[in-house]
């Protein structure tokens, strides 16, 4: 029986360990993946969360807007006002020329490190 509980805790603990993992590489992954969004057009932060969701990688709100507002600081996002059909206006992000540029370093390094897990996990 207590051989059962240690195993149990085991992989319950090897759980929590992939979950955590799972997290820092999504956390890691979020800013390349909210300027590829951008690339292709402006977007509403809550229609960004949603393509983020549709392409499986699960953002909220108290994730999002700090790393939008850290973007737009840097000087790699720009905002403009719209109007909205329901309610009041709102704040499409724009991916400026920095951004675009930072994006293809990004793309590098994204092509890079898929490299690398490739070659690790076939040789």
């Amino acid at each position: 029986m207590h051989h059962r509980t240690i195993k149990q805790t085991s992989d319950k603990q090897n759980e929590m360990n992939i979950e955590n993992a799972k997290s820092q590489m999504r956390k890691g992954m979020l800013e390349y993946c909210v300027l590829l969004l951008l690339k292709h057009q402006p977007f509403y932060a809550s229609d960004i969360i949603q393509r983020l969701k549709d392409a499986k990688l699960l953002v909220v709100e108290g994730t999002l807007y700090p790393l939008l507002t850290r973007l737009k600081n840097d000087g790699l996002l720009t905002y403009e006002w719209q109007e909205s059909p329901q309610g009041p206006p709102r704040k499409y992000y724009i991916i400026s020329q920095a951004g675009i540029d930072f994006l293809e370093g990004l793309n590098a390094v994204w092509l890079e490190l898929n490299q690398t897990v490739d070659y690790l996990k076939n040789n």
